[in-house]
């Protein structure tokens, strides 16, 4: 205990030792540029006009409804089923992709750990 309150009371030292004196760079460009992957390759006007062209997550503004994205009710679109092969559950699969019963002694193993596959 004695040790703790000594050494609480020392300054503290990093373990990390840098070389040599900290220097920033006096030719940093923080000018906005154009990102290379840009699929336009030009900066917006401003910002009003980037969030009228981006895609939004949520809720949707008035001017993605021009008969694009929820333009229209769902029931309008017509009912959905699906193709042939295709499956919405998994229940409706053939029974060869059903899951397998659990048996007792998996359920024995899993219950203790499986301590009882070695009893």
């Amino acid at each position: 205990m004695r040790v703790t309150s000594i050494l609480s009371g020392t300054a503290r030292t990093p373990l990390i030792r840098f070389v040599g004196k900290r220097s920033v760079p006096q030719s940093i460009d923080h000018s906005p540029r154009v990102h290379p992957a840009s699929p336009t390759g030009s900066l917006p006007d401003s910002f009003a006009t980037y969030r009228a062209k981006a895609q939004q997550h949520g809720p949707l503004g008035r001017s993605s409804f021009n008969g694009t994205i929820g333009g229209h009710s769902g029931a309008s679109l017509g009912p959905v089923k699906p193709q042939s092969g295709e499956f919405f559950d998994r229940a409706e699969l053939p029974s060869r992709f059903g899951r397998l019963p659990w048996t007792q002694a998996e359920i024995d193993a899993i219950e203790t750990g499986g301590a009882s596959m070695f009893a």
